[in-house]
């Protein structure tokens, strides 16, 4: 009878039971392997269903469809393609340390060709594979039913050596992975030998044997420190390195790099494809071709030959270089060892996945030597039982003749000499041809041996020094027949890559330009030369204009600084290669700018070996000097270029510059001042600097420039109200820093000016209260002296300023605007300017990014 009955429950509820019962059968059942013999479900099941068919490695090989079709009719029932699969790692020399499977026929190869179908393959059990299954037969694991009730399964199998930690796992499962590198056979046998008669040893102890992972492909691992935090922890990082050296045939102009290794589960054809690109490219100066010349020889050897032609006179280090960091050359390998243990997943260190293999070699053995002592007591009972009997033979003989049948002969025995049920079973089996003096004597050797073997066994059962014995003499053994020597080499800490600019592209001339809104490209001479050679033709956005115009090369290093004491350094290489009239891309689409971040300093540097500095110059009045070689980097986020004292402070300008000269800076209220560089001491990246002038109250720094000693240019200022006043820059007093400095301009009692920039030889535009943009035409002005009251020429007050750079001329062309090896960038704006013209900061208004 169905019931009416309405179970209410909500649907959040189901769904995450179901996950749930999901998420644990996925973990449990399929993707995690067991940390005691180092298998995931579908490979034990496979393994077993060969040892229990006979296909093991004294047999003749058995095609693989049929090993398939037994495992998913009794086992697995989840799909020939998954077991096959399955299979097929296994017997991969390149994937696991030490196969379990032997196969024969096309098996793939290391540029990832699949194998031929299950049909044309054949496989069996390798030599060690025995070693996981012996004793199974002697009640040493559990079995469990199948999946239809139909056979047994083992639940875990002998697994005479610790296979997780030589062939190693991974695996994907619902919330959790697993990654376990292979390691050495021989160096994890000894660790857990040392770890069994000292159960105490320490992680550093144990690392003595167990030098880190051994690659089937071999190759060099570096990172020591990542290797000893995933022994102890069970999660770290190292690095795989291929392994290389370098061929030069006599007499040629070309050398040899020859790649004889590759990091582990690297696609040897995805690599070779990967260094081509870049030889086409022509991103790695000096490099001609790639091929693979991989040949049977190698292939016996369990090694590769790629060979990359370089020209004789290339620095192969450098082009190495290059290609461990953009290329799987090297490659990055994370622990992260997840395994069943317990019933429940775990993240387990070297020392406790050893300890979970040894326990759980103690109860194998212990199990099996329970199964061996019940049997040979049996033997030892029944033969003591034959023995008797012969000593009265003529009496039982007459007895079972005297029986009605075999069952009235076995009571008649039993109850008239005492024998057991087992002897009289004994006894009635044997044979007339056995009845002579002979097979007396053989009886008593056989009893004294049972005797010697039952105390053995006992012995290891009643004693753990005893049973750790075994477990030691057997792991030796195994060490014995089946250890190799190492084939990955350890070194020690990760190895800074340290690329050549000049070898990792192709290096040519260009001109590089950045305007005011944040757009940058990178132009060839012929189109600029094309267009007119002017600023006018430039491309830009309207109302927008170039800030640097730089002639540089793509192999030079280009510098952002922002307000926040940040710094990008990046390839001029990767900017966008545009025509002259093109407008460019927005500078986040170049570097990873954040929102809140402002340009306040570019620069482009040829080598970070010239003796410059990078000044930093915040609004509060510090100046920080730092030597240009500290910002070397090959990283392209964003790094501490300096420091600010205060959350309310910002860095106003960063500009690149020498030792010699001076620095002329001006506040918001009018003041100026003018100090040798060589005053400010160079300091680390790290730091804020020292103190560049006295602040009145409410006081700010609006700008500071590099200058000559004794510079005769004059340089101009300009009001909020419009007004521009100039001045010659040696007329400024030199004084000592952190000085109050002089008044620039005339001082008035009511409504005091309020400087919002100064400018030397650039073209300021000033944003207006009508907004629109108006040329401050400050060759009108005439200059005088330090002090007086300048003229008015922007009509209706300046919200903002925006600078633009002037195209040097043939006589000056060395020292074009912003060039890295000059003094840099020129000239700053005031804080409200920065809000969208002149110090920009990186994102454009229309949401190009």
């Amino acid at each position: 009878m169905l019931s009416n009955q309405i179970i209410e429950q909500s649907f959040a509820e189901i769904m995450g039971k179901r996950f749930g019962d999901y998420a644990n059968l996925v973990i449990l059942s399929r993707a995690i392997p067991d940390a005691r013999d180092g298998l995931k479900p579908v490979q034990r099941r496979i393994l077993y269903a060969m040892y229990e068919e006979g296909n093991t490695n004294d047999k003749p090989y058995r095609k693989s469809a049929k090993t398939v079709g037994f495992v998913m009719g009794t086992y697995h029932p989840h799909g020939d393609t998954a077991i096959y699969e399955t299979m097929v790692r296994m017997a991969q020399w390149w994937k696991m340390r030490h196969v379990l499977i032997q196969g024969h026929g096309n098996f793939g190869s290391l540029d990832a060709d699949p194998p031929a179908a299950m049909r044309y393959t054949e496989s069996r059990l390798s030599a060690l594979a025995n070693e996981m299954t012996r004793d199974i037969e002697k009640d040493t694991v559990t079995f469990i039913p199948n999946y239809d009730n139909s056979a047994q399964q083992p639940a875990v199998l002998p697994s005479r050596f610790p296979n997780l930690l030589v062939n190693g796992a991974s695996g994907i499962a619902v919330g959790f992975a697993t990654d376990i590198p292979t390691h050495n056979l021989g160096e994890i046998i000894d660790a857990a030998v040392a770890q069994m008669k000292n159960p105490q040893i320490t992680l550093d102890q144990l690392m003595t044997y167990v030098k880190g992972p051994d690659f089937p492909t071999g190759a060099i691992v570096q990172g020591i420190s990542g290797i000893r935090k995933a022994f102890e922890t069970g999660r770290g990082q190292f690095i795989i390195r291929a392994k290389t050296h370098i061929e030069e045939p006599k007499g040629g102009k070309i050398k040899k790099i020859v790649i004889s290794e590759l990091p582990y589960e690297v696609v040897k054809s995805k690599l070779v494809g990967q260094i081509d690109e870049l030889v086409m490219e022509r991103k790695i100066e000096g490099a001609i071709a790639v091929r693979d010349e991989t040949g049977r020889k190698e292939a016996e050897q369990k090694k590769v030959r790629i060979v990359i032609d370089i020209r004789k006179e290339a620095e192969e280090q450098a082009i190495l270089n290059y290609l461990f960091k953009n290329t799987d050359l090297q490659i990055y390998y994370n622990y992260n060892m997840n395994v069943i243990h317990e019933g429940t997943i775990k993240q387990l260190g070297l020392k406790e996945l050893l300890g979970a293999y040894i326990d759980h070699q103690k109860e194998v053995v212990t199990r099996r030597s329970q199964f061996d002592l019940d049997k040979k007591q049996n033997r030892e009972h029944i033969v003591q039982g034959l023995i008797r009997a012969k000593s009265i033979l003529r009496e039982i003989v007459e007895t079972i003749m005297d029986s009605e049948d075999r069952a009235d002969a076995k009571r008649n025995i039993m109850e008239k000499y005492g024998f057991t049920d087992l002897q009289a079973d004994a006894i009635l089996a044997i044979q007339l041809a056995s009845l002579t003096r002979l097979d007396i004597v053989k009886l008593e050797k056989e009893l004294a041996a049972l005797a010697k073997d039952i105390e053995e066994l006992k012995s290891i059962l009643a004693s753990e020094k005893k049973l750790i014995q075994v477990i030691t003499g057997e792991l030796n053994e195994i060490k014995k027949k089946y250890a190799e020597p190492r084939l990955t080499e350890i070194q020690g800490e990760i190895e800074e890559i340290k690329i050549d600019i000049a070898m990792q592209i192709n290096a040519e001339d260009c001109i590089v330009t950045l305007t005011n809104e944040g757009y940058i490209k990178r132009t060839s001479p012929r189109s600029f030369k094309s267009m007119g050679g002017t600023i006018e033709t430039c491309g830009v956005k309207d109302g927008d204009r170039v800030r640097h115009f730089v002639e540089t090369n793509t192999s030079h290093t280009a510098l952002f600084f922002t307000q926040d004491g940040k710094y990008f350094a990046t390839l001029v290489n990767s900017f966008p290669d545009d025509k002259w009239k093109d407008i460019g891309s927005a500078l986040v689409n170049v570097i990873p700018l954040e929102k809140q971040q402002k340009i306040v300093g570019f620069a482009i540097v040829e080598s970070f070996k010239q003796p410059l500095y990078v000044y930093h110059v915040s609004r509060s009045g510090l100046i920080k000097k730092t030597a240009l070689s500290e910002y070397e980097t090959n990283r392209s986020n964003a790094l501490v270029a300096a420091k600010l004292k205060t959350d309310d402070d910002e860095f106003i300008t960063a500009f690149l510059g020498d030792d010699e000269g001076c620095v002329l800076g001006a506040t918001r209220d009018g003041m100026g001042i003018r100090f040798p560089r060589n005053e400010v001491s160079p300091t680390g990246r790290a730091s804020s600097g020292v103190k560049a002038i006295s602040l009145a109250e409410g006081d700010e720094v609006i700008a500071m420039l590099p200058v000559e000693a004794e510079d005769a240019r004059a340089f101009s200022l300009l009001t909020t109200e419009g007004v521009v006043k100039r001045t010659i820059i040696a007329d400024i007093p030199l004084q000592g820093r952190a000085g109050k400095g002089v008044q620039l301009i005339r001082k008035r009692k009511n409504n005091p000016h309020q400087l919002i920039a100064i400018s030397i030889d650039e073209t300021m535009y000033a944003w207006t209260q009508h907004s629109e943009w108006s040329l401050v035409a400050t060759e009108q002005v005439n200059v005088n002296e330090q002090g007086g009251i300048g003229r008015s020429v922007v009509e209706g007050g300046v919200k903002a300023v925006a600078f633009e750079t002037v195209l040097p001329t043939e006589e000056g062309k060395e020292e074009p605007s912003g060039k890295g090896s000059s003094d840099g960038a020129a000239s700053s704006a005031s804080k409200s300017s920065e809000d969208r013209y002149g110090l920009f900061d990186g994102h454009s208004d229309d949401g190009k990014e």
